[in-house]
């Protein structure tokens, strides 16, 4: 299979044994592989239940692997970071997601790619903008730089 782009979005608010949420991420982008971009770190406020700020950034790797393979890899890389699955929007020490690919679009149970929230979280969409301003969303058309005009006119 050739090689195609991925966005992933990682995002840490828990210390775990790499240290601070920030060390948790330079951890994660190490056991990714294939990074070829990474956004400046952000840091934001939690959704929901979390009382944590975000430590959050993009990154643009290159694989040969499907999306649900890399899907599978990701799961992996946060069980070996200390990730449990559990209560939704709580603290994590890390979280990794597939945002954007290549490919184009993906719909599976249990992945959808594009990511279906990405378009309304600017923690994802100013990090993707630092990195891949030009990249078109294969579901609405729009480029990642005019989703972030959008979005923040809405905020």
């Amino acid at each position: 299979m050739p090689t195609t782009s991925y966005a992933i979005a990682l995002g840490s608010n828990r210390r775990g044994r790499h240290g601070s949420p920030e060390a948790e991420i330079a951890a994660a982008l190490g056991a990714l592989g294939g990074v070829v971009a990474v956004s400046p770190l952000l840091r934001t406020a939690p959704l929901g239940p979390s009382k944590r700020r975000f430590a959050n950034a993009v990154a643009l790797i290159e694989s040969d692997e499907t999306p649900p393979e890399l899907l599978a890899r990701l799961k992996a890389i946060e069980r070996a970071f200390g990730r449990r699955r559990g209560r939704s929007w709580g603290a994590r020490v890390i979280d990794l997601d597939i945002v954007l690919w290549s490919g184009g679009t993906w719909g599976e149970p249990g992945l959808t790619v594009p990511h279906a929230a990405f378009r309304a979280r600017d923690f994802v969409l100013r990090p993707l903008l630092a990195v891949a301003p030009d990249w078109r969303d294969p579901v609405s058309g729009l480029r990642v730089r005019q989703l972030a005009a959008r979005l923040g006119r809405l905020a």
